[in-house]
């Protein structure tokens, strides 16, 4: 069993890892497919917000879904589908074309999303240990993968289709090959898990929700300004601007590589807190640097920050809702896309109206709001908190026996 649940983990990291990199080209992309498809300034930003509007849809239907069908099989057969949608986005010649692919894209990756989180969050409790950073620095590294090859084919002036195909091409077949080790965990559950828990009371759900809200706006403030802010306001040169993003990206991925050993070592309340606070501390560098490098400081802390909060917020939703941690995951999940359609234009708004420097205060403060949730963290079970269970749980079916 102990060798189901090392290849199930492996082959869940790499589906992590498939998503970061499908993810990063979309994104990373986004001028040229402007540009491919004729999209006007005035039209792009409900493209863009299509997206994580019909994600959030996606998990919804995944909560209900799962219900009859394993998070597992849900993984198996969404991922190649987001993968065959980021190729139609390269591929077509008309808006309507973008607009189809787009959708299939928003649809799928909601999916996605929570399944893989909803198998993350179960095979955590099966190990009985904090393992749940490592699956999201693999996306984190999957992101770096992804953005690096974009940057190529924008580099060698390829086509979307040309950056694209290659990818698809590598990642469809191999996520297939993977899904074959997903592994559903069924632990055994304790006594209070038996006596309740088994349906999600959202009020409980309600302080992860706004965690998982602040922590996405603070996400989409480095993705989406970081380059406009260090160019225009700190004064750096093109170049320099498109760095922030990759150093983000690189202390992300750091984090999330050592995350586990901390909330392991420490417990997920001081990880969180530490987070919480090197983030903050990030926002308030980028407020106040007087140069580009200072800038690039900033950012740094904000990866090393951010990084673990959303890994941990899905680990607690699962501790949280024993009896229904697939239902916890999904709608959980949809407040990543609220995080992200908020974060973005509010910054811009108030940019705008008031000054980029004073916008970034605002991400700052809504993340150092999660100090005052920090106990919602904490494990009743107390695995990852410095106290491992002696062995490794009972699991159910691998997803190959579906």
């Amino acid at each position: 069993m102990t060798d189901v649940l090392r290849r199930g983990r492996a082959s869940l990291a790499f589906g992590f890892f498939a998503q970061g990199a499908t993810f990063a080209l979309l994104v990373t992309r986004i001028p040229a497919i402007q540009d491919r498809y004729g999209v006007s300034d005035a039209l792009l930003p409900l493209f863009l917000a299509a997206v994580p509007v019909l994600a959030g849809a996606g998990s919804v239907t995944t909560e209900q879904l799962v219900k009859r069908v394993r998070p597992s099989r849900m993984l198996r057969w969404s991922q190649p589908v987001v993968l065959l949608a980021l190729l139609g986005v390269g591929s077509g010649g008309r808006m309507t074309g973008l607009a189809v692919a787009l959708a299939v894209f928003g649809l799928t990756v909601g999916a996605l999303d929570a399944s893989m989180n909803m198998l993350g969050v179960s095979l955590q409790r099966a190990y009985g240990r904090s393992i749940m950073l490592g699956f999201h620095a693999a996306y984190s590294l999957g992101g770096i993968v992804g953005a690096s090859l974009a940057w190529v084919g924008a580099h060698w002036h390829l086509a979307l289709w040309e950056s694209y195909l290659p990818v698809v091409a590598v990642l469809l077949p191999a996520t297939l090959v993977g899904s074959r080790w997903y592994v559903d965990g069924e632990v055994q559950v304790a006594e209070e898990e038996r006596a309740g828990a088994g349906t999600v009371v959202f009020r409980l759900l309600l302080p992860l929700c706004l965690v998982m809200t602040f922590a996405y706006i603070g996400d989409s403030t480095v993705s989406n300004w970081s380059a406009k802010y260090l160019q225009d306001t700190l004064g750096s040169s093109e170049q320099l601007a498109t760095v922030p993003y990759n150093v983000y990206m690189v202390t992300t991925l750091l984090g999330r590589s050592l995350g586990d050993f901390g909330v392991r070592r420490f417990g997920a309340v001081a990880v969180v807190r530490l987070g919480t606070l090197l983030a903050a501390l990030g926002f308030a560098v980028v407020a106040g640097a007087p140069g580009a490098w200072a800038g690039m400081l900033g950012f740094t802390l904000l990866g090393l920050g951010l990084c673990v909060l959303v890994p941990q917020t899905f680990a607690a939703a699962g501790r949280l809702f024993p009896g229904a941690s697939d239902a916890a995951v999904a709608r959980l999940n949809i407040f990543n896309y609220v995080g992200f359609l908020i974060g973005s234009p509010l910054v811009g708004a108030l940019g705008d109206a008031w000054s980029y420097r004073g916008a970034m205060l605002v991400p700052m403060v809504l993340v150092l709001v999660t100090l005052g949730y920090a106990r919602s963290f904490a494990p009743a079970d107390r695995y990852g908190g410095g106290h491992e269970r002696p062995r490794t749980a009972d699991v159910g079916r691998g997803s190959n026996g579906l």
